[in-house]
């Protein structure tokens, strides 16, 4: 008898699949929607959970009016909601990724320095809240904030060569843009293995490993790298020449844009000759957004989810690549429990219920002085019931943890609190137990990021020590450890750690 093999779905799209279920919820995206609509950017941003660093006053009497009539502009067509839809996210939880800054804009004006819309995400000391930031960036680096890990704009990561990400005018082009329209494959069909090596550039001292992400992988793009290759010389202003895709922490694949004649679509090719690591650096390189195939898509053609549960302009644009509806409760509903879907719990040697009522949890099969009779032995140090053991439990390790866990790590305070009181009611008192160390830590780690926020965190987790930070406090059995110094290290530890002259502080005593 044959044996047949379950299909086992990709870890990342599980991952994302829970990203589209909680890192977005539905009421964001209302909120900053309705905002949006009627011109209050900055109301739609404070929705999305956005801090805004950019003053426009400031910045038209900088750089002149025209440049911030585009600015305004962009500003106004910006969904931030959406933005954070698409924004890269790493493994295995599906937070942001910390510390990044992503070009969205770029503004360019006669004899002065060009000048960036970016938006940045929060290092991994003070990502509670998954809150991002919007600013302006200079290519000269002037005015770059000292408390960011990495203020200057990654290429890797940018978003002004695909505006259908954050654009709420332009959102439609995102199925042709992500591959889904139909377009015919732009590989060369002449020897498509080539791809799949990593370039010579990567160190020959480091054999290949299996895990290494190879160009054939079905969450790469092959179909879209030409027509986005196009893109990317044109802005770098080359009509066609050599760039590079990352494939994997040592690996790069250096190709080549060309074209038959100016009737024919372009395609690409591996580079013939073997270039220099630095050469390799140089060139532009293809933007993540583009190298790799756009997850809703995955998660529509496999299955994991229905076009509902996708932000709206994103199921407007992918509508004709999946099933309209599902089968669930709706997106971001969560288990949560309803006043109507009581517990039951066998009590007494009958059936009891649990639920909801004048908005706590109660067992409403129990008469009221009995409950009060039996909370007093309770608190007298004697045996509780079956419901009132079963509503502790509740209280401090509850079914909807879970979900609970994941509203606060994506930022979803409010929706978390939701969950909490529709199952424990309005009126609860938290317990100790997981579920109020769950949310005593997401508050305190806001503490963190508004620490961050004002500047007050030292730039190098070397200097918690230095500046009475929480991180010194965090790791009391490394204090004697003296941290690497490196170019991000501030200039007080830098000169404390490479003095050799040390003061004598000890006492000597004597002994006649």
């Amino acid at each position: 008898m044959a044996h047949h093999l379950a299909y086992a779905i990709p870890t990342h799209l599980l991952m994302w699949q829970r990203v589209r279920e909680y890192a977005v919820p539905p009421s964001m995206i209302e909120t900053a929607t309705a905002r949006r609509a009627v011109g209050d950017w900055a109301g739609a941003c404070a929705a999305a959970r956005v801090d805004i660093d950019l003053d426009l006053r400031a910045a038209r009497d900088r750089y002149g009016t025209d440049l911030v009539t585009h600015l305004r502009a962009d500003l106004r067509r910006l969904a931030p909601d959406l933005l954070r839809w698409h924004l890269p996210r790493i493994a295995p939880d599906g937070r942001l990724r910390t510390g990044l800054t992503i070009s969205l804009a770029c503004y360019r004006s006669s004899g002065a320095t060009p000048l960036h819309l970016v938006v940045r995400t929060p290092p991994a000391r003070a990502d509670a809240g998954q809150r991002i930031s919007l600013a302006l960036w200079e290519e000269s680096g002037n005015g770059a904030p000292e408390h960011h890990p990495h203020p200057h704009p990654d290429r890797r990561f940018r978003l002004d060569l695909h505006r259908h990400l954050w654009d709420a005018e332009r959102s439609g082009e995102l199925a042709v843009r992500c591959g889904a329209g139909g377009a015919p494959p732009m590989v060369p069909s002449a020897r498509p293995y080539a791809l799949a090596r990593p370039h010579a550039s990567a160190r020959p001292d480091v054999p290949d490993r299996p895990d290494r992400p190879a160009v054939h992988d079905d969450s790469w793009a092959l179909e879209r790298w030409a027509a986005e290759a196009e893109l990317l010389l044109r802005a770098e202003g080359r009509a066609r020449g050599a760039f590079a895709v990352r494939l994997g922490t040592r690996s790069r694949a250096v190709l080549e844009l060309i074209a038959p004649d100016d009737s024919h679509a372009p395609t690409f090719r591996p580079v013939r000759e073997t270039l220099p690591r630095q050469e390799v650096a140089a060139l532009p390189m293809l933007p993540e957004a583009a190298a790799r195939v756009l997850p809703d898509l995955e998660l529509l053609r496999a299955g994991l989810v229905a076009t509902d549960r996708l932000h709206p302009l994103v199921a407007t644009a992918l509508a004709a690549f999946g099933p309209a509806a599902s089968s669930g409760s709706g997106r971001g509903s969560g288990p949560a429990l309803q006043p109507d879907d009581p517990h039951r719990v066998e009590c007494q040697g009958e059936v009891h219920r649990i639920a909801l009522r004048d908005g706590t949890l109660s067992a409403i099969d129990h008469d009221p002085a009995q409950l009060r009779r039996e909370e007093l032995l309770v608190a007298l140090g004697g045996p509780a019931s079956a419901c009132l053991r079963a509503i502790d439990e509740i209280h401090r390790d509850p079914e909807a943890l879970p979900a609970v866990r994941e509203r606060l790590g994506h930022g979803d305070v409010a929706g978390a609190l939701a969950v909490v009181e529709g199952l424990l009611g309005s009126g609860a008192v938290l317990r100790d137990g997981p579920l109020r160390e769950e949310l005593e830590s997401a508050a305190a780690r806001r503490i963190d990021h508004g620490l961050f926020r004002s500047g007050l965190v030292a730039v190098h987790p070397g200097a918690g020590g230095a500046a009475g930070g929480r991180d010194a406090e965090l790791r009391p059995a490394d204090a004697g450890h003296r941290p690497r110094l490196d170019r991000r290290t501030p200039s007080a530890v830098r000169l404390k750690q490479s003095s050799r002259a040390r003061p004598r502080t000890g006492l000597k005593l004597s002994t006649g």
